[in-house]
């Protein structure tokens, strides 16, 4: 593709969008607005394809092409798209920032070499500012490609970069709600509706393993919306329910306490429940566990579980739910001296892309004109596209919310001692 631009007042001619990590409903509300913002200001845009995978590996003997490595974006492209299903560029969870895990690692050429590539790969399409759309682990990569051009001598152009934040489990700092959150949350509750009914008819019960893996956003949220009978997450791993393991780093060999779910006493809270329900009439019911919960298992159910590119375990590969189901109608035939029917399954993957509803295209819409407003009007750079209030826009800078010495990013987990959380267990059965 040809370098020679039109000139714009900001000094941005061509802008990229680029999309990581889990998919997420209003996806394409984001990239639309954002790309039609810039077409609007005679900025072209591209759409780089499948999150950092193609750039990590560019190469100048073999240019990124386009249609396969990246999309061109015109208004042709964006018709109709702001509510569409799914991600038009596509995502995928590279990570080009896997290696370094300090400032100083910014300095070892071998250690930020994918970083480097990934700065030649947007250099090579001419492209002078980016949108990075993602999760929490997407910006901890824009931070780590923002530090990497700030090294960089001073005659090379740098690209200003901003982030809009992307998940369904709604754990970000910086913004009080994420786009997809309200759609993934009605989409569960709505299956969770749908197998109280099958519960109530059999008088048997469900253990729905929803997603959120760091926090319990999604599963309390679903819950509450879907009239479950208990919600759990990594926030209720607290004082009878947690415990302490003990075990060696992978890297370091270094010994030290891992927080673990005290899992006898967490069966026995959701037995309890059971229980109290019984009292109630009620021999049936659907409790939601979040996914993260298999983090907290100790090491013993987790023997041969592999490790994703951003050192997550492949939680699917776990199965809470079954894993707990199985535990409970232990408990509960032990205490009882009956048999309870209890289903395990998991939820989640089926909201990543679900039809957006009103708000999240609203919410979306906002933080890709935002994402526009921060690079073409305002000039920033290294700031993450934020809402507050009535989608009143505000940019937080990346220093605010990634550790500095790590350069990892901080979990917002639901507050025990909020009425959110009060919420759920006001609702439950005691």
């Amino acid at each position: 593709m040809s370098t020679t631009l039109p000139s714009s007042s900001s000094g941005i001619r061509r802008a990229a969008l680029l999309f990581a990590g889990g998919p997420a409903p209003a996806a394409n509300a984001v990239i639309s607005t954002a790309a039609v913002s810039f077409l609007r200001h005679d900025v072209e845009v591209l759409g780089i394809r499948h999150g950092y995978s193609k750039l990590q590996d560019y190469s100048p003997d073999k240019p990124l092409e386009a249609g396969k490595d990246y999309l061109v974006i015109d208004h042709a492209v964006l018709r109709r798209t702001r509510a569409a299903q799914g991600i038009m560029i596509g995502t995928a969870r590279a990570n080009p920032g896997k290696k370094v895990s300090s400032p100083a690692h910014l300095l070892d050429p071998e250690r930020s070499a994918p970083l480097h590539r990934v700065y030649q790969g947007l250099r090579s399409l001419g492209v002078d500012a980016l949108v990075s759309i993602g999760g929490d682990d997407t910006l901890k990569t824009a931070n780590k490609f923002k530090l990497f051009q700030d090294l960089l001598p001073p005659e090379q152009p740098r690209i200003p970069i901003v982030h809009v934040p992307k998940t369904i489990d709604n754990d970000y700092h910086g913004i009080d709600f994420t786009f997809g959150y309200f759609t993934a949350v009605d989409f569960l509750a709505t299956e969770i509706r749908n197998l109280l009914h099958d519960a109530e008819a059999g008088q048997a019960y469900y253990v729905a393993e929803t997603m959120g893996r760091s926090a319990g956003w999604l599963a309390y949220g679903a819950a509450i919306a879907g009239e479950a009978s208990l919600v759990l997450s990594v926030e209720d791993v607290i004082g009878e329910f947690a415990d302490t393991e003990q075990v060696k780093h992978p890297k370091t060999g270094e010994v030290g306490d891992r927080k673990v779910i005290h899992v006898e006493r967490f069966v026995n809270r959701i037995v309890d429940m059971m229980l109290a329900r019984e009292k109630e009439h009620k021999r049936y019911g659907v409790i939601v566990l979040a996914e993260g919960l298999a983090e907290l298992l100790p090491m013993s159910y987790l023997q041969g579980i592999p490790r994703d590119e951003h050192d997550h375990i492949a939680i699917s590969e776990v199965n809470l739910g079954r894993l707990f189901s199985k535990l409970i109608m232990a408990n509960y035939q032990t205490r009882t001296g009956k048999k309870r029917k209890v289903t395990g399954l998991q939820l989640g993957y089926e909201s990543r892309c679900a039809k957006p509803h009103a708000f999240d295209v609203l919410l979306g819409s906002q933080l890709g004109v935002g994402a526009y407003r921060a690079l073409y009007e305002r000039k920033l750079n290294g700031v993450l596209v934020s809402v507050s209030g009535q989608l009143d826009l505000h940019y937080v800078p990346f220093e605010r919310l990634v550790d500095p010495e790590s350069l990892v990013t901080v979990v917002r987990y639901i507050n025990t001692q909020s009425d959110f959380h009060r919420l759920a267990r006001l609702l439950e059965t005691y």
